[in-house]
């Protein structure tokens, strides 16, 4: 399944980051609001999911976030989650990226992880920035900032919103100084997360993609395992659990 180039690359490795999307979250049972999962109620997430939908719309844009919330309930971590706090602990220095929202990772337990598109487990005020965690949320169907009284959002990126400029640059700082890059589960099309596999390959890391489907990166990875996450990381800890 692995090259026995990647496994000499991760014995003597100091420095890994992986990166993750939507498809590593698939086995826990959560949508990925593409193709047939897009569209909530007939309506396209797309514009669902924007500020403007929030100003004009804002019952709807909350009925939304909250049944997704609801969703997630119920929702645990999968074994590529749990697989990846194995992994972490393998490496000196290890960055998990994720594009997904859903909390998953952090509930698994990876410590040094940043969360490019956010959290849907907190909201943020479009004012001031005042962070509220859920459990400290007021049943409200409309959440207003209990500091400024502006109208709140869930913590996450919006469509047509920008990074956190911070959370970014922790990303394309990880992604320039590792020696090995997974890119997991992610269809390598949301800038500008895309774009970290080619900084890391551009400073000499070892490129991984693991996804079942070809993307853009797949022509200008090092390796690709073209198999699930769950299935692909479990293997990848009982290797390291014997070269490290």
């Amino acid at each position: 399944m692995f090259s026995q180039k990647l496994l000499i690359r991760l014995k003597n490795a100091f420095n890994v980051t992986v990166l993750t999307g939507a498809g590593i979250s698939a086995d826990s049972g959560i949508p990925t609001f593409r193709g047939p999962d897009g569209l909530w109620k007939d309506q396209e997430v797309e514009k669902l999911a924007t500020l403007e939908a929030l100003e004009n719309e804002p019952e709807v844009f909350w009925e939304f976030y909250n049944w997704r919330r609801q969703l997630l309930k119920d929702i645990k971590p999968n074994f590529a989650h749990f697989s990846l706090v194995d992994i972490e602990n393998y490496f000196e220095d290890f960055t998990l990226i994720t594009q997904n929202v859903d909390n998953l990772h952090a509930i698994a337990g990876n410590k040094n992880l940043v969360e490019l598109h956010g959290n849907i487990t907190r909201n943020r005020c479009t004012s001031c920035d005042h962070i509220v965690p859920m459990e400290q949320m007021a049943e409200q169907a409309i959440p207003y900032c209990d500091k400024c009284g502006a109208i709140m959002k869930p913590d996450v990126v919006l469509f047509g919103e920008p990074l956190n400029p911070k959370l970014l640059r922790q990303a394309q700082t990880a992604s320039a100084e590792c020696e090995v890059f997974f890119s997991i589960g992610t269809s390598s099309v949301v800038e500008p997360a895309a774009s970290l596999p080619y900084i890391a390959k551009a400073n000499g890391a070892y490129i991984v993609e693991i996804n079942p489907e070809s993307t853009p990166l797949t022509e200008n990875a090092d390796e690709v395992i073209n198999i699930p996450a769950a299935k692909a990381l479990t293997a990848l800890v009982l290797i390291l659990d014997r070269i490290r």
